[in-house]
């Protein structure tokens, strides 16, 4: 299995995908998914694009450090990633908690950037008090005590209903993790705030949100466009996992802003 050393010695399992020449592009998963959620995105650009997925730490197949973490941890396993495989530039598209660590990645490494995709994140993610207590019933029941709540959110009913097998390997993935890997993370969700600085990313960006997302609503994306200069906000009829639930559109979207289509197309 390919695994690279972060910073800190943390292992982080990665895909590499598609030709050796081709520009690359980077996926980051959600808070709770691995890189297999990129499946579909996967199989539409892997001619086009050398395409990077890796398991956040703490997730997948990747190690699970002990303790919080941090987001510029994560974001710092980003870079590690890329100096392991000697990739000097990339594109970036995370989601939730990808796309925080997008945002960090567009703040404090915009050298590296080529494009970037935020989808279904925010800047932020209050309340605190939101954290503590999904904290506390991980610790007490792990991942299957909030694994209805969380896959409730990811997807829309409707698509619950429709694509059962899909919502069941969500479900496994979920409730194998590591709980100590989904804690860390959400230390990290929990006192992230990139408020401020985000107006300094200069990386042409592209927002996506879904309109039916509880967990980081259409506002939050409207915030992110707002605070990046000449930044594009789509929003889609999804819920979370806006690029599950909406694969077709969310690629296409992908594929304009990264110049291979045009808007027609």
């Amino acid at each position: 299995m390919p695994f690279a050393k972060s910073h800190d010695g943390c292992r982080l399992f990665y895909r590499l995908e598609g030709p050796d020449s081709a520009p690359v592009l980077v996926f980051s998963n959600s808070l709770g998914a691995d890189h297999m959620m990129w499946q579909p995105q996967t199989k539409r650009l892997k001619k086009q694009f050398r395409i990077l997925r890796y398991d956040q730490r703490g997730h997948g197949a990747s190690d699970v450090p002990a303790g919080s973490y941090t987001i510029e941890q994560l974001g710092q396993d980003v870079l590690a990633l890329a100096d392991h495989l000697d990739i000097a530039t990339f594109s970036f598209c995370g989601i939730s908690m990808g796309g925080l660590t997008g945002q960090w990645l567009g703040v404090h490494a915009a050298e590296r950037l080529d494009k970037l995709v935020l989808a279904n994140t925010s800047a932020q993610f209050p309340p605190a008090s939101m954290w503590d207590e999904r904290m506390t019933a991980v610790r007490e029941g792990g991942l299957a005590a909030i694994s209805d709540a969380v896959l409730g959110r990811f997807l829309a009913a409707r698509f619950h209903e429709a694509n059962p097998a899909i919502i069941a390997q969500f479900r496994n993935v979920l409730e194998n993790m590591d709980p100590q890997g989904y804690l860390g993370c959400c230390e990290a969700l929990k006192v992230a705030d990139l408020r401020q600085q985000i107006a300094s990313i200069t990386t042409p960006t592209l927002v996506i949100s879904g309109k039916l997302d509880e967990s980081t609503p259409p506002e939050r994306g409207d915030f992110i466009a707002g605070q990046i200069d000449g930044a594009r906000h789509v929003v889609f009829d999804a819920a979370h996992l806006s690029n599950v639930e909406q694969a077709v559109p969310f690629t296409s979207a992908l594929l304009y802003h990264l110049g291979v289509v045009t808007e027609a197309s």
